[in-house]
């Protein structure tokens, strides 16, 4: 099979349509029945481009509907089925980079005062803990969920735990160590 590199939120889509048949609606139904949103960037606009584009790979097929009031429904092809397996075998197996804006942040602190510096990375901890509480608090209204989803609110609230004492640390530096231009 020849390898088709689609966006995440494509995979996203496709993923949604391999488990039934979904006009544009359901998926944005689904999308937020599931928080996910909290994990992933997708705008109820942007669905509709997204199903386009996987139409026009011949990775889904809209159902043609029987009266012009009903919806288009896509469903999964063959070749849609492959990709989303080898797209998310990849996902799973691959670390792939990230490129967080705080890092942005952090390589032009210089061209901040220390007590600008300072007082931004206590907002952002204060964000970051506001953002742990609220992530928690969605988790549990998840509540029950299957194991796998349950991993993806695990693996966020690790990420701001590790995040948190990251800046915890940094504050720590930036608060005791003389500041360099």
């Amino acid at each position: 099979m020849t390898s088709i590199d689609i966006a995440d939120n494509e995979l996203l889509i496709l993923g949604l349509v391999s488990e039934m048949p979904r006009h544009g609606y359901e998926l944005e139904q689904v999308i937020e029945q599931r928080a996910m949103r909290e994990w992933t960037r997708i705008g109820f606009s942007s669905i509709y481009y997204v199903l386009g584009k996987l139409e026009k790979n011949g990775l889904i097929k809209a159902e043609q509907p029987e009266s012009s009031r009903a919806r288009k429904r896509y469903q999964i092809t063959e070749k849609g089925q492959e990709v989303l397996v080898d797209r998310t075998l990849t996902t799973l197996r691959d670390v792939q980079p990230t490129y967080p804006s705080l890092l942005l942040g952090m390589i032009h602190l210089s061209a901040l005062t220390q007590d600008q510096a300072v007082e931004a990375l206590r907002t952002r901890l204060n964000a970051a803990t506001h953002e742990l509480e609220r992530i928690k608090q969605i988790h549990f209204e998840q509540q029950p969920i299957p194991d796998y989803i349950d991993a993806i609110f695990e693996y966020s609230l690790d990420q701001l735990v590790a995040e948190l004492d990251w800046i915890a640390r940094t504050l720590a530096n930036l608060e005791t160590k003389p500041w360099i231009h």
